[in-house]
This record gives structure tokens, sequence and C-alpha cells, in this order.
């Protein structure tokens, strides 16, 4: 409403600019919407439909699809997978992470700058390129083929950038803050539970959308780690349907269109988080 009442007051220049601005933003959503819902319909067709015609629209809407590749295909345990190992990467990232960003931008002491740069160095080496001594300290650690590999690799990617945006964000809160909450009693972890981690709701929510989406989108580290195909992700799960001579189309946009649904909802969860932790007030 207010959009529309700025756009009546708007002069004949700044309403062909702001019209030509949505309608660029309209055009980029349907450029982005487009394959996602193509996508979804092909999970709904069978092969020789997808084969005669892969743009149209279903003939005849079946499920079957959907049921397969969860139970016949074992993409419920590959999703369980995918699940237990994100939701754990991202406790730890998330916990660690704030712990030592807390510590960072709260506490001066030797060697603090040290420390930050460190952190801040995991962000310009990518842990691809170290894969050789990875799987050798993995693989010295008796982890290999366990799920815990996954964990602590996914936990190490993910600790940089977290430390770096919410040591960022902590620096800009208040002192008074914490200063009053000292005088009332508090010791250092009510401080950071209490009062920091509230009030870095929205960088905290920046950090799990920007961690999440990677690892549960990661091939290469479960590729490298894990060989029990019960141990699998989704991602590894999904290329059991691209093989030497044929691929399993329908299936595959059916596991496809799966897979989309928990970062979407953790998106929009995060987003509605986002906007709250935003207008969130500190006052005492």
């Amino acid at each position: 409403m207010k959009s529309a009442m700025r756009l009546r007051k708007a002069g004949p220049g700044k309403k062909a600019f702001i019209l030509l601005v949505q309608c660029g933003l309209t055009a980029y959503a349907l450029l982005i919407l487009y394959p996602l819902f193509h996508m979804v319909m092909s999970s709904l067709k069978s092969p020789r439909d997808i084969m005669l015609d892969a743009f149209s629209l279903p003939q005849r809407v079946s499920w079957d699809n959907y049921a397969l590749v969860w139970s016949g295909k074992g993409f419920g345990g590959y999703f369980l997978n995918s699940l237990l190992i994100t939701g754990g990467s991202m406790l730890l990232v998330v916990l660690l992470g704030s712990m030592a960003a807390f510590g960072l931008a709260r506490y001066k002491f030797r060697g603090n700058t040290l420390l930050s740069l460190l952190f801040l160095s995991g962000l310009m080496l990518p842990l691809k390129a170290a894969v050789i001594p990875l799987f050798q300290i993995v693989k010295g650690m008796g982890l290999m083929d366990n799920p815990l590999s996954l964990l602590l690799v996914f936990t190490a990617m993910g600790l940089p950038s977290t430390v770096f945006i919410l040591c960022g964000f902590m620096k800009t809160i208040p002192s008074s803050l914490e200063q009053a909450a000292r005088m009332d009693g508090c010791n250092d972890l009510r401080i950071y539970r209490q009062i920091i981690l509230p009030m870095s709701a929205p960088s905290i929510a920046l950090v799990t959308i920007y961690n999440a989406v990677p690892i549960w989108n990661d091939f290469f580290f479960p590729l490298v780690f894990i060989q029990s195909d019960r141990l699998k992700t989704l991602p590894v799960g999904l290329s059991s349907f691209i093989g030497q001579h044929a691929t399993q189309w329908d299936l595959l946009f059916t596991g496809l269109s799966i897979a989309i649904l928990p970062m979407l909802a953790l998106y929009l969860a995060m987003s509605r988080y986002f906007i709250q932790g935003m207008t969130a007030g500190a006052v005492k």
C-alpha cells in the first residue's frame, strides 16, 4: 500500500523508472521460478511423456514417482542422512562460531588480531584444495565411512565465515548493555546467552542460511568420505539416477523436487526470524 502511494505521488520520470525496475524484477523472478516449475511438473510425468515433450504439462498427474523414489529407491534414508548431518553441522557452527565471535568482539587480549586473521584466512583458502591431507587426517582418525567425518569437515568449513560475520555484528552492540548486565550480577555466560545471542538474531539467521545451503547441497565431501549406501546423503543419492547409458529423468526430477523443500522451508523461516530480529528492541 505504501509503495502504491509513493508511486501515485511520484513524477512521470520517477514513475517510469519504478515501473521499469518492477518489470525487470518480475522478469528476473520468472526466470528463476520457471526452471523450478518445470522440475516439479516433470516429476509428475512418466518417462515416455518427458521424452515426447519435455516442456509440456503432465497429461495425467501421478504421485507414483514420489512413492517409488522415497521408498523403493531408498531416498528416505538419504534425506534423513542429509537432515542429520546438516542440522548437526549447523548446530556446531552456530554454537562454536558465536562463542568465538563473542570472545573476539567483546574482549581485548594479546593475540586478538592474530586470531581474527587466522579465522579470516579460512575464507581465503577453499577446504577442497586440501582434500588430500584432509583425507589422510580423517583416515588416520579412523573416521572413514563415518558421518562424524562430515560433521567435523562441514563445521570447519562453516566456522570462518560465521566468526567473521558474527564478530562484526557483535562489535556494534552497545557496551552499555553489557555493563548494565554486569551491574545486575550477570556473568559472562549469562551475558552471552541472554543479551548477545538474542540481539545477534539477524546475523545468526544470515550465517545459518549462508552455511546450511552449501552443506545440504555438497556432493564432494560425502563422495570422498562415505562409501556405504545407507550413509549416503541426498546429492550422492541423486547421482544413482544418472547411468552411463541412460538417465531416469522422471525419478531424478522427483528427487530434486523433494531435495529443495527443506532449504526452502529454512529460508522462509529464517527470513521471518531475520525481520523479527531486526525490529526487536534492546530496552532494558
